[in-house]
């Protein structure tokens, strides 16, 4: 795992909890990591990470048909 040290200026309103989200949910939209690897990221289980998605504007299902039939099917 690699560490990224950002500078986020202090007027921004963001906790390191919500920064480590927004970066999660955004690689997992983008699909750049998966559910669990999001999560882990976040320092969340898979379903709380779930469970937050939405107030990142991030959908928990995928864009494509196929992947939403596949995620269907294993559901």
């Amino acid at each position: 795992m690699r560490t990224l040290q950002l500078n986020i200026p202090d007027d921004i309103d963001l906790g390191d909890f919500d920064l480590s989200m927004f970066v999660a949910a955004k690689l997992y939209e983008d699909g750049k990591l998966s559910l669990g690897q999001a999560a882990k990221m976040a320092g969340v289980t898979k379903r709380t990470f779930m469970e937050l998605l939405g107030r990142y504007g991030v959908s928990v299902f995928s864009k494509s048909v196929s992947d939403l039939h596949s995620d269907i099917k294993n559901a």
